[in-house]
């Protein structure tokens, strides 16, 4: 006979592949319906963008039906609800579950077209995303979700003037693009910039998020240190291309944000520009800025490796017209991209099961 407690019984034996837990220990087993031999829950998942789903549902079948009834039929849906591990005093970004911080150590490597596509493929899946454009002094977010020449409301919360940032594609999005003449350059010391990043993140009207994706300027400065110094960042993804040029520099990035003062954990390496195949030779790759450079750094920081994009004429296209890749590209841009970003959900999750709590860092100079 099929009832509620054997089928949790048998659910306890299905094991969530990245925490190592059971789904029922987990508390990830809701709403159990039984009506004859048919069966049917919820699983919710620690993140919507989860690649496990079809192994967590042939598990839970296969579960109900070798040790509940075989004639059992399985019927598995799925939510999800994104997990969180702050420990701060939450008065700055208080309903934004996890900040994800995307860097390079230089300019040129695609680290905002990585983080448009990022934020956006996260959406697509069914979270709630923000993205904030922290690059004050190039900053390209505007152009490439076609927001160009648009300008924030203001609205007033308690007396007090707040941003509201921008809807588009499904994502709220801020950038100092927004704020200044596109014509004109953003001429400001170090301590300027910095006050700017405090105000994105105090004053501007983020709502419930659970990613906010902080697209930061190339290289180690004071933008930086303001961010980690400010808010709770969750983890650090770093855009490298597969050239010497690039690896050099994004191994500053990764020193900067694994180290002994800061010690924000890294989610992981996304490799720009891999590799260029060409619309008539589809089997072909060419490696045009050298081969496996990504993965040789992953490897030497025993960091994980989240994958490759390659050139395409879609990236670029899309980039330039406001159209992003993973909403208007090619198969093999989208397919790459989608499985990034699933990497880093995933990964942000394992993160929040099994390190430290995320909180500011306090840097002692």
């Amino acid at each position: 006979m099929i009832t509620h407690e054997r089928i949790l019984e048998a659910l306890s034996q299905v094991q969530e592949p990245d925490l190592g837990k059971d789904l029922v220990t987990l508390n990830m087993v809701k709403d159990i319906h039984i009506d004859g031999n048919a069966v049917s829950f919820t699983v919710v998942l620690t993140t919507p963008a989860c690649p496990l789903k079809d192994l967590i549902r042939n598990a839970c079948e296969n579960a109900v039906k070798i040790l509940v009834d075989k004639n059992a039929i399985v019927t598995v849906n799925f939510t999800a609800n994104v997990n969180s591990n702050r420990k701060d005093n939450q008065l700055i970004l208080p309903n934004v579950k996890n900040i994800i911080a995307v860097g390079s150590g230089k300019g040129g490597v695609g680290k905002s077209t990585v983080s448009v596509n990022l934020a956006l493929s996260l959406a697509k899946n069914g979270a709630k995303v923000g993205l904030m454009d922290a690059d004050i002094y190039g900053p390209s977010i505007p152009i490439m979700l076609g927001i160009r020449g648009e300008r924030p409301m203001m609205q007033d919360v308690n007396g007090k003037g707040m941003i509201v940032p921008i809807d588009v594609m499904g994502i709220k999005a801020m950038s100092i693009g927004l704020l200044v003449d596109d014509r004109q350059a953003v001429v400001w010391r170090g301590p300027m910039a910095s006050s700017a990043i405090k105000q994105f993140v105090s004053e501007v009207m983020w709502g419930e998020l659970d990613y906010l994706i902080i697209d930061l300027p190339p290289g180690t400065g004071d933008i930086h240190l303001t961010m980690v110094q400010t808010i709770p960042v969750t983890g650090a993804v770093i855009v490298t291309t597969p050239q010497e040029v690039a690896l050099a520099d994004a191994k500053k990035a990764i020193m900067m944000f694994d180290g002994p003062q800061i010690k924000v954990p890294i989610l992981g390496i996304v490799e720009n520009m891999a590799y260029f195949t060409p619309a008539e030779l589809p089997n072909n790759k060419y490696y045009i800025f050298g081969q496996g450079g990504g993965e040789r750094l992953a490897d030497l920081f025993e960091i994980p490796y989240l994958g490759a994009i390659p050139i395409t004429m879609s990236i670029r296209e899309g980039g330039d017209e406001g159209k992003p890749a993973i909403q208007f590209g090619d198969p093999i841009a989208m397919e790459a991209i989608e499985h990034i970003a699933q990497q880093i959900a995933r990964n942000v999750s394992m993160r929040n099961a099994n390190l430290a709590p995320t909180k500011v860092v306090d840097i002692q100079v």
